[in-house]
């Protein structure tokens, strides 16, 4: 006897809203696992510090590029030095750079022009070409527009002490502009992206990749996975560099210090390219985790399930279970981790992050083209070419 189709689809729709719910009671333990890990503060002790060289690749400039800069120089940290590079010498970035020199003349700040194109990823291969100006064994590495709380290096470097450390990163908020587009995307980091790590590393007993907001890690271990050179046509440099280092048997630590990206002025349009360049980089990174995030979609999978029971007051009761969920997970992580408080601002926008977000994902399955900083690429193995590899 075949079921009929509106009981499929009540089936079918109530098991993607319970398996949405057990995400959110996840993220809620991955949560709660991480503060508590991080109720241990690390002490200051400056004779245990080490001297760092903090390697920042640029290419264009980016929303208050010359302030979150000057967060990296302010640090309250002994010994530390700061290393740019770019690729092109009248890249916009290279003024700010200059400027920077000029606020801070105690500080040693270098500018390294990359002359070569040794792979398809321009960031490393800038960053390859800016190491041998990196004076010191313990590297950090962060994107452009990343902002720092004074504390970011002593919080970050701290856990390097233990040898069995490989990579220290960090989660970040995103400060939106004041555009649908832009806050959609801080939305979607402090709701989806941050909790998604959170349970990540709660699921897999510790993180197994990086997040290019924080890239802290010692010249050393660089050298045992293959240096820059091992990645440079990689797209997800980061995830690459954690994933390879945790091969080692090395630990990957997600510190307690939280960075702010500040996110240009999307239009719904440059939202929807963005995310889609990241789903495809999840696809093609983590593919069972791609999979996964099908169950991540409470609010859509919750309305479904309401259509199917054509309003039923359980449908109902669990849509209101659902809903109430998201929203308080969501928070609890923007408030309580992140210590974002944009995302209370804009969390009326939340339920149509959501609904687009199958949509996103459901895009993200078929093709290989992505667009990024101004280019096209394909991708393939998470490797990147400027031709597409299957014509």
């Amino acid at each position: 006897m075949h079921l009929p189709v509106r009981t499929l689809l009540e089936g079918v729709s109530a098991l993607g809203t319970f398996a949405c719910l057990a995400f959110y009671l996840l993220s809620v333990c991955g949560l709660a696992s991480f503060l508590k890990k991080n109720q241990k503060q690390f002490s200051r002790n400056e004779a245990s510090l080490p001297p760092v060289s903090i390697l920042k690749p640029l290419k264009g400039a980016d929303p208050e590029m010359l302030e979150s800069f000057s967060s990296h120089a302010e640090q309250t940290y002994p010994d530390f030095e700061l290393v740019f590079g770019v690729s092109d010498p009248a890249d916009p970035a290279c003024e700010v750079v200059r400027e920077l020199q000029e606020k801070y003349p105690s500080r040693s700040i270098k500018l390294i022009v990359c002359k070569r194109m040794l792979g398809t990823n321009v960031k490393v291969s800038n960053l390859a070409q800016m190491l041998p100006a990196a004076r010191h064994e313990i590297l950090l590495v962060n994107d452009s527009d990343i902002r720092v709380p004074p504390n970011y290096l002593e919080r970050v470097i701290a856990p390097l002490g233990d040898s069995q450390t490989g990579l220290v990163t960090c989660l970040y908020r995103g400060e939106p502009a004041n555009t649908v587009g832009s806050r959609l995307e801080g939305l979607s980091i402090a709701t989806d992206f941050a909790p998604g790590v959170l349970s990540a590393r709660f699921l897999e007993n510790g993180l197994h990749f990086g997040l290019g907001s924080t890239l802290a890690f010692r010249r050393a271990d660089l050298a045992a996975i293959g240096g820059f050179e091992s990645f440079l046509d990689y797209l997800a440099d980061d995830y690459e560099l954690g994933r390879r280092i945790s091969a080692t048997g090395k630990r990957i630590e997600l510190s307690a210090a939280t960075v702010t990206t500040f996110l240009p002025a999307y239009t719904l349009r440059q939202f929807w390219q963005h995310q889609l360049r990241w789903s495809r980089t999840i696809r093609d990174a983590r593919p069972w985790g791609y999979v996964g995030l099908l169950f991540t979609f409470g609010l859509p999978w919750a309305i479904s399930m309401l259509i199917a029971s054509r309003g039923a007051i359980w449908g109902w009761t669990l849509f209101a279970v659902t809903y109430v969920t998201r929203i308080a997970v969501g928070l609890v992580t923007a408030t309580q981790v992140l210590d974002d408080h944009q995302t209370k601002r804009n969390v009326l926008w939340l339920p149509v992050r959501d609904l687009i977000a199958p949509f996103i994902w459901a895009a993200g399955l078929p093709g290989r083209r992505i667009h990024w900083r101004g280019d096209d690429f394909y991708l393939k193995d998470g490797r990147l070419s400027k031709s597409n590899p299957e014509v």
